[in-house]
């Protein structure tokens, strides 16, 4: 390694005739980091040291000759020394004349983030030029005082400095000197920060909830949490968002639902009054705690411990005028999201019209036209969502051969189908699948069961082998529960717990950015979901369903686990104003084209636009016929050809859409704002699944300019 120092050069040689090593121009001190300028004021009451070679801390504090100091280690290299204001000019003085010290200086309050201190170190990182010759590098650094430790790889002319005892000012400001020189493209001083560790909630229990977030341990692998943390740092929920809980045996003095404000608008549908009585069933209160449970320094705490709590008894039984009542109560009292974690006890349930509408009036209607956030599980039977399963092996063969299954609920288009993953992330082994998951979540690791009226829950066929990975725990286990064990207070191990933390993730969403649709924010979640992989087969039915098709759907996954801080992240970048269009243009293809059924080439309809301008505004109209809507991806392709995806696959058994498509509703096309409207765009259209065909029969596009 070369030393700077030994390379003969005065500074009147390489800088320019006015010195930029004036101190007098760097008041007040300016710190260059990211290509912006941070504006910095002194600390009156420490600094920072750098001992030496070979010098120890003791050795330090007694070159400084200050009684009473007590050094707090920054970095292995680097102490802060705490002072009486007063004595903070002479004992710097001390420390830099020290041999025992090699660097001292100031500690800064950046003016920009009040309260936040920065420790300059000895180190400088400097890019030159790239005209400039190896040799005069090393002069401009041997004159500034600098001694190079390495070179920044992938940076031309980029390397790392130590500053020397020689160095005529501390890093900072000889930064902002270096910078004055015309041969010099960047000089950042290194400093240190205090790490702001994501918020942790002191929960009793929190340890156990590694859903929320969790740093590795048996059983767990890096990223089979939701990132709840990071998400705790833009918010933790408001209480102008309300979460109902559709679902029976709610304990609503539990502690964790009793801080001020908590509980709104609690209803019994079918007996009248309010769900209070306790009873064995516990199932609403779980849920309901995973969601909104308070920060009370006890027990545990939910996705979204902000938000309020609307407890809704649905009782045991379902029908038509209950799932009316259901989606009437939460349009009439402001729900914001509905949590429902069931399904209907039946291998094959279709919804009747009343319980369609009344659903899709919610999504619609609710929230003054936004739409409630509607969520269901995908189901705990490990069959699919909606197919054809040979069954065999059930208890007393109660279900035996070509077995048809449908989750009506589950395949509503106008729902949040959760899938539950493991702490492995890896697919639950009750967990149902197929075409019309919309993402996953944590669920545990029980293992597949069906509710059979006459003799309870039962194994779904052949007996699953133990999963491995952890329980979603609420509470300490006692020696009672079991994993299996899916109503117990202590653990819910299921996609009722896998659908209760995606309600939380849209309930944060939501509080980041309440002006959001329904559908805007299952999007959200959608796209912003992890990709997380089993290529291992299904322990049960030898399936394999953790793959993607073409890296973007899985039947088991949907769009991938759910990441609750990308979530709110992306609807943060959501909240700026949009400008108005001077004018609108309109275009159509109405020429009708057969998709290609089970072709991941699919079609494109063209249309090819020529006048000039920029995009401020645009809708997309579709009209297609297919018998399984569930099987296709709408995209639109603009003439740069950035795909952007209108329909997921998350919409069920519908046959035919007849829909528009814009900002309002679909945040992706905010993508192609600002950028020419000229040239050809196309609607592309893939059937991934064979069996099921149909026809594009128009599309329209009309683009405010």
């Amino acid at each position: 390694m070369t030393d700077a120092r030994k390379l003969p050069l005065s500074p009147e040689e390489v800088l320019p005739e006015e010195s930029v090593f004036d101190v007098a121009l760097l008041d007040p001190v300016v710190l260059q980091r990211g290509g912006e300028e941070l504006t910095l004021g002194k600390v009156n009451d420490r600094f920072v040291v750098c001992p030496a070679a070979g010098c120890s801390v003791a050795a330090v504090l007694e070159a400084i000759q200050a009684p009473d100091v007590t050094p707090s280690s920054i970095l292995p290299n680097l102490l802060e020394i705490r002072v009486a204001p007063s004595d903070l000019d002479d004992l710097m003085q001390q420390a830099r004349s020290a041999a025992a010290i090699a660097f001292a200086s100031h500690v800064y309050q950046m003016y920009e983030s009040p309260g936040t201190l920065l420790y300059p170190t000895d180190q400088i990182t400097l890019q030159f030029a790239e005209s400039l010759a190896a040799e005069q590098m090393h002069r401009i650094a041997a004159a500034a005082g600098l001694r190079i430790l390495k070179l920044i790889a992938g940076v031309p002319k980029a390397f790392v400095f130590q500053v020397t005892a020689s160095a005529p000012a501390n890093p900072l400001k000889l930064a902002n000197q270096l910078l004055q020189h015309p041969a010099i493209l960047l000089a950042e001083p290194n400093v240190a920060v205090l790490r702001q560790p994501c918020y942790r909630p002191r929960e009793s229990n929190y340890a156990q909830q590694w859903y929320l977030n969790h740093e590795g341990g048996a059983d767990l692998v890096p990223g089979s949490h939701i990132f709840a943390e990071p998400a705790w740092n833009l918010t933790k929920g408001k209480r102008s968002i309300t979460v109902a809980v559709a679902d029976d045996g709610f304990d609503l003095e539990h502690p964790d639902l009793q801080s001020e404000g908590k509980i709104v608008a609690a209803v019994e549908l079918q007996r009248g009054g309010i769900p209070l009585a306790k009873t064995s069933e516990t199932h609403g209160t779980a849920c309901a705690r995973l969601i909104t449970a308070d920060e009370t320094g006890k027990g545990m705490i939910g996705v979204a411990p902000g938000c309020a709590l609307m407890p809704i008894g649905v009782g045991a039984f379902i029908e038509d005028q209950t799932i009316e009542q259901l989606c009437q109560w939460v349009i009439e009292n402001g729900a914001d999201v509905v949590c429902c974690g069931w399904s209907a006890a039946a291998t094959y349930f279709p919804l009747s019209l009343r319980q369609r509408v009344a659903l899709t009036q919610a999504a619609t209607q609710g929230r003054d036209g936004r739409g409630c956030v509607l969520v269901f599980p995908a189901g705990n039977a490990n069959r699919p969502l909606s197919g054809m399963v040979s069954e065999q092996d059930w208890p007393n063969q109660l279900l035996q051969g070509a077995t048809r299954w449908l989750n009506g609920f589950a395949v509503h288009p106008d729902v949040i189908t959760v899938a539950a993953c493991t702490s492995l992330n890896h697919k639950s082994a009750c967990s149902n699948w197929g075409t019309g998951i919309s993402v996953a979540a944590p669920g545990g690791h029980a293992p597949p069961m069906y509710y059979a009226q006459q003799t309870g829950l039962v194994p779904t066929g052949p007996v699953c082998p133990p999963q491995l990975g952890r329980a979603i725990v609420l509470d300490e286990p006692t020696a009672a529960t079991t994993t299996a064990d899916a109503v117990h207070p202590a653990l819910l191990g299921d996609t009722s717990a896998a659908c209760a933390i995606v309600a939380g993730v849209a309930a944060l969403v939501l509080s980041i950015h309440p002006d959001l649709t329904a559908l805007q924010v299952r999007e959200i979640l959608e796209q912003t979901a992890d990709k997380i992989l089993d290529p291992e087969p299904d322990a049960q039915l030898k399936l394999q369903l953790g793959h993607y098709d073409a890296h973007r759907y899985s039947a088991a996954f949907g769009y991938g686990k759910v990441n609750a801080v990308k979530a709110l992240q992306f609807a943060q970048q959501q909240i700026t104003p949009l400008p108005l269009p001077q004018r609108w243009i309109q275009y159509s293809n109405s020429t009708p084209l057969d998709i290609p059924d089970g072709n991941p080439e699919g079609i494109s309809s063209a249309i090819q636009i020529t006048e000039a301008g920029s995009v401020q505004d645009i809708e997309v109209r579709i009209d297609i016929e297919h018998e399984f809507m569930g099987d296709l991806e709408v995209y639109l392709i603009p003439p740069w050809g950035t795909k952007v995806l209108l329909q997921s696959r998350a919409i069920g058994r519908l046959t035919s859409l007849k829909t528009t498509y814009s900002l309002e509703t679909t945040l992706w096309l905010k993508t192609v704002l600002n950028h020419p409207v000229q040239g050809k765009w196309r609607l592309h259209i893939i059937d991934w699944v064979p069996e099921n065909k149909g026809q594009l029969r128009n599309w329209q596009l009309d683009l405010g300019v």
